[in-house]
């Protein structure tokens, strides 16, 4: 079966990287609180990393860059597409 994807609150994910580091297994925690091991993992790698639990506090500077030339990528891609379909309407005319 699935898991219905749950959210969870930073405060929530600060207690749960603290019983790890005060000494409890990670197995039990996520046993306790019905959480995926890979999920506690990360939260404790992130922790550890920047202090912050958010997916853009925890992107290296090759994937900020890579998210930022998609951006880039799709704004310049629609552009072209509007520049088209003006010189279609003005080669009617």
């Amino acid at each position: 079966m699935t898991r219905q994807r749950r959210t969870f609150t930073p405060e929530f994910k600060l207690q749960l990287v603290k019983l790890y580091e005060n000494g409890k297994p990670r197995a039990d925690i996520a046993r306790e609180y019905d959480i995926t091991p890979s999920a506690l993992d990360r939260w404790i790698k992130n922790h550890q990393k920047t202090g912050s639990f958010a997916a853009k506090d925890n992107r290296s500077e090759e994937e900020n860059e890579l998210a930022r030339l998609r951006k880039e990528n799709q704004r310049l891609m629609m552009e072209n597409d509007i520049l088209k379909q003006a010189a279609l309407i003005m080669g009617r005319k």
